[in-house]
């Protein structure tokens, strides 16, 4: 398959890695010094674009994709609040095509889909309060991560006593502390850690007078995220609409 990518910081390059040794060409490398390449006829020979920027580019390089007849594939994280409405409409009625993810591990699926069923029988022990917290390296931009923000929105849909989700401490790797532990009971705390090189530890935790029990899904490297975002790809590029990971793995 023919691949073009939209951002070429490090998870860009691991993507490159992956996607040729899996037999795909790269048609286009476009990142913030060459956004005319978007018109190119290489961009448009792409099968598939995969989109890793920053939450204030992934729109428009979306509309820029579609706008060229290109699918997208995209990990970026912080636009749904501002642009969700307009992606969900270009996807269900307009024909272009979204692959989103807050995260494409393997791993992170299969901790989704635990984190959804455990909600499910929690709802029956509400001695159980839930709150979260995830560890990321120092030059993450966003807090609360992505993931972390899918998780709670899980729990969210599922736990009757939660009914939204809110940003709690954000430790820095300074030792500095912003935000407040303080929560009102039906909102799930999401506390945030920014550490050294870590490339990301979501923990979700039900705490009671009596027990605790704690999830947490430790990523050992970017390469579980590559690796899924190249298999959307090629999920993508034989799929129409608005998709996820629910579509691709399907548990």
């Amino acid at each position: 398959m023919k691949f073009a990518l939209i951002g070429y910081g490090k998870m860009g390059k691991m993507i490159e890695q992956i996607a040729r040794s899996r037999g795909h060409e790269i048609v286009a490398i476009i990142d913030v010094d060459n956004p005319q390449d978007f018109e190119s006829d290489a961009f448009r020979s792409a099968d598939v674009a995969i989109e890793f920027t920053t939450p204030t580019a992934a729109y428009a390089n979306y509309l820029r994709a579609w706008a060229q007849g290109v699918k997208v594939v995209s990990g970026s994280t912080g636009w749904r609040a501002e642009h969700e409405a307009d992606v969900r409409r270009a996807c269900t009625e307009e024909g272009h095509t979204l692959f989103w993810a807050s995260n494409f591990s393997l791993g992170v699926a299969i901790f989704s889909a635990v984190n959804r069923y455990l909600a499910q029988i929690m709802n029956r022990f509400a001695d159980y309060d839930v709150s979260m917290v995830e560890t990321h390296h120092i030059h993450k931009l966003d807090a609360p991560s992505g993931t972390a923000i899918t998780l709670a929105e899980d729990i969210v849909r599922t736990l009757d006593r939660k009914t939204t989700w809110v940003k709690g401490e954000v430790h820095e790797a300074d030792g500095s502390i912003s935000g407040s532990r303080d929560n009102a009971p039906d909102a799930l705390r999401i506390d945030a850690i920014r550490r050294d090189e870590v490339p990301g530890i979501h923990t979700i935790t039900y705490d009671s007078p009596a027990d605790s029990i704690t999830l947490t899904h430790d990523a050992h490297s970017r390469q579980g995220f590559a690796l899924g975002a190249v298999l959307a790809a090629e999920f993508t590029a034989v799929h129409e609409g608005l998709l996820s990971t629910d579509d691709l793995f399907n548990f």
